[in-house]
């Protein structure tokens, strides 16, 4: 086995569910944090992190997301992590929905694996970062890319790829407020009834026919859902009046990304831009700041450059 002394990984943001695909569907969008990890020869571990919100980073090796997942790795080979300098660059915004845990997770795991000499598979990595994330909806694709549906099978899990039509376009609307994972949960019902299970089962595999084929009508149904977003949309202000309007301007529906607060449109290229200005201007009217952008599909996953030491 090769091993490399330095090597960064690059990891996509991802949005969970898509409405109806409630903790099995995810995809990958292009917005990346970047993950720098350079052996060393002695010394300890230490961690540094540059961009927006870095100084909300814990660089303490004891409560570091990213040195906890490549410590994971090492002790599944059944070894001693060695000391390894990791400087982290951010552009995925912290607790809102869009994955940024799973880019940390999925960054760790990727980054051990390679200064170790790649002694894991793809899918083994992949059912570490499962274990460790809970689920598979953000980490899959985050590693693997694209747009993907997790299923336990006999053998463990299995990977459906969703086909992504080239026509439909993500807008992702960031607010400049945070909803925790925890509380997003807490307001979920324990028991749903057979009418609301048949809903969802129906508009999931309208969703997946909607996704490969781009056919509007199709999506714009199929984005509805009953497990999840009623419940959560009254904890994310300016809900409606931003769904309202992203409809108004030409999107085909909207979904709470992953457990929010980010709000994901889908919309075609000719009213994307029109998209853009609308959820922006909603939040904007009710005196909230948010960051809305059209983004796109990556269909790559988690990327590894080496540096020195091959």
């Amino acid at each position: 086995m090769s091993v490399t002394s330095s090597i960064t990984v690059t990891v996509p943001a991802t949005t969970a569910n898509l409405g109806a695909g409630f903790d099995c569907i995810g995809a990958a969008f292009t917005l990346y944090n970047q993950f720098k990890f350079t052996l060393l020869s002695d010394g300890e571990t230490e961690i540094t992190v540059t961009g927006k919100e870095a100084e909300r980073v814990n660089t303490n090796i004891q409560d570091n997301l990213l040195y906890e997942a490549f410590v994971k790795l090492y002790s599944h080979l059944g070894k001693n992590p060695p000391p390894v300098k990791m400087e982290i660059a951010l552009a995925v915004p912290l607790a809102r929905g869009l994955g940024s845990s799973a880019t940390a997770i999925v960054g760790g795991l990727v980054g051990a694996n390679a200064l170790a000499g790649e002694p894991l598979s793809q899918v083994e990595v992949m059912d570490l970062a499962i274990e460790m994330e809970g689920h598979p909806d953000n980490v899959v694709p985050a590693l693997i890319g694209g747009c993907r549906l997790a299923a336990t099978g006999a053998a463990g899990w299995e990977i459906c790829d969703i086909p992504w039509h080239e026509s439909i376009v993500p807008v992702v609307a960031i607010p400049d407020f945070e909803l925790s994972t925890v509380e997003a949960r807490r307001v979920l019902p324990k028991e749903i009834s057979r009418a609301d299970a048949i809903f969802n089962i129906s508009h999931l595999g309208l969703l997946l026919r909607g996704l490969e084929t781009g056919k509007q009508n199709w999506l714009q149904a199929a984005l509805q859902d009953k497990l999840h977003q009623p419940y959560r949309k009254s904890l994310i202000q300016g809900y409606d009046d931003v769904s309202s309007a992203a409809i108004f301007a030409g999107a085909l529906g909207m979904v709470i990304s992953g457990a929010g607060p980010t709000l994901l449109a889908l919309t075609d290229t000719r009213n994307a831009v029109d998209v853009v200005v609308a959820m922006a201007s909603a939040w904007q009217e009710l005196g909230i700041k948010a960051e809305v952008r059209s983004l796109a599909i990556d269909t790559h996953g988690a990327k590894v450059i080496k540096g020195s030491g091959e």
